[in-house]
């Protein structure tokens, strides 16, 4: 009977060691949580973090996608590939563009590319549903007259001829394209490294061809608004930067002597820093852009109920 107590006591010994063995692999366990992300389409573990940064541009591939293709075509996703939408809301003020010939088959092409970018993300991480979407003429017209700081008589109007499509398109990708570079010297792995590098260099292509097209007008005046093309590129370009609050890292087509390409240019057909790189944004700074708030915790803008993604919602009131 003597020995009870010893096999008592070894018992409540292997008992505490297991416990603590449990903790210890609970701990294990959260820690690489952190790291558990999605199997991409090649195979291959993405870390969590990965995962989000390729998830954030969505937003952004989803508003471009339903901009372009509803000014080209008169329709949007749900006409193209419903399942693409992930059952989100149907977007809000979609139209159909009065545009040139060559301008709408510019802006088709456009809506495929986008089409195309979200298939290409959706491949490497699952993603979300499209979050609502304010494409409206009227949500364009305040963004508009945000930059101007004025009230226009006659309301800016996307959808009115290509030039207003090509200044309204203006708005949009160049945003896009600062937060892939901004998020690929965090990325971990090679996959989505190589994925965010094409659809970069996709989306500074459309922004040079949107921006190209622009330049050929810079000097033309905006119906009923008294102004040139490229004052409103820089007053647009100065609210994204007002928004954004993180200096210059935008710039109109025409800028002050000295800040051109090696200061030798007035013209400034592409965006670039001191040393003509592409400026980066963070997705704080993109979220307070397109909610038009200054603020990424404060939806609006293009996406009244705000964007989607563990970056985005962690980011929300």
């Amino acid at each position: 009977m003597a020995a009870a107590p010893a096999t008592f006591v070894v018992v409540a010994l292997v008992a505490v060691a297991l416990c603590g063995g449990v903790g210890r692999a609970q701990d294990m366990d959260n820690e690489w949580a952190r790291y558990r992300g999605f199997f991409g389409g090649g195979g291959t573990l993405l870390p969590q973090s990965d995962v989000d940064l390729l998830e954030f541009p969505l937003n952004l591939e989803y508003l471009e996608t339903e901009f372009f293709c509803w000014s080209a075509l008169g329709y949007g996703l749900d006409g193209i590939d419903v399942n693409l939408t992930g059952g989100g809301p149907a977007p809000i003020g979609g139209q159909t563009a009065a545009l040139t010939p060559f301008v709408r088959d510019v802006a088709t092409q456009f809506c495929y590319q986008e089409v195309g970018h979200l298939r290409a993300i959706k491949q490497n991480v699952r993603g979300f549903p499209r979050p609502l979407l304010d494409i409206s003429a009227a949500n364009f017209g305040k963004i508009v007259e945000q930059a101007m700081n004025t009230t226009l008589d006659s309301p800016f109007n996307p959808y009115e001829n290509s030039l207003n499509f090509l200044i309204a398109s203006y708005i949009i990708p160049y945003v896009g394209l600062t937060g892939y570079v901004g998020a690929n010297p965090k990325l971990l792995t090679p996959q989505a490294r190589r994925l965010v590098a094409g659809l970069l260099g996709v989306e500074s292509a459309q922004d040079a061809v949107i921006r190209a097209l622009l330049y050929e007008r810079g000097l033309s005046r905006v119906a009923s608004y008294g102004v040139g093309v490229a004052e409103v590129t820089a007053h647009i370009s100065e609210l994204r930067n007002q928004l954004g609050s993180r200096g210059i890292k935008d710039e109109g087509l025409v800028v002050a002597p000295g800040q051109g390409p090696e200061g030798q240019t007035v013209g400034n057909i592409i965006a670039g820093d001191q040393f003509s790189l592409a400026y980066d944004r963070t997705p704080e700074e993109i979220l307070s852009i397109v909610y038009g708030t200054g603020n990424p915790a404060q939806a609006g803008g293009f996406f009244p109920q705000g964007a989607d993604g563990r970056i985005a919602r962690g980011l929300l009131m």
